[in-house]
């Protein structure tokens, strides 16, 4: 089954590149495809090498997020304070 020259062209997107919102939908498509069975035996390893990558991807680019998350905080006498974000 040969896809469209836009997913193709999607497909082909350097990892690196996308958007957390790209990669997580890219990867969510390829797990679809992967338990349906839609793929034969080396499109299926092309596509987990991807997700791979995808997967990695996503997970640096919420520990790119975390990083910069603050949380507020209130000291004893009710004065706000941001304190750095702590993965508990």
């Amino acid at each position: 089954m040969a896809e469209p020259k836009a997913a193709a062209e999607q497909a082909a997107k350097a990892v690196a590149e996308m958007s957390f919102e790209e990669a997580l939908g890219e990867l969510e498509a390829i797990v679809q495809k992967l338990e349906r069975g839609q793929l034969d035996l080396e499109s299926s390893i092309q596509a987990y090498e991807r997700g791979t990558a995808l997967r990695a991807h996503c997970a640096e680019k919420l520990r790119q997020v975390q990083l910069r998350v603050e949380k507020l905080t209130v000291d004893r006498e009710g004065n706000a304070q941001l304190q750095p974000f702590e993965a508990q």
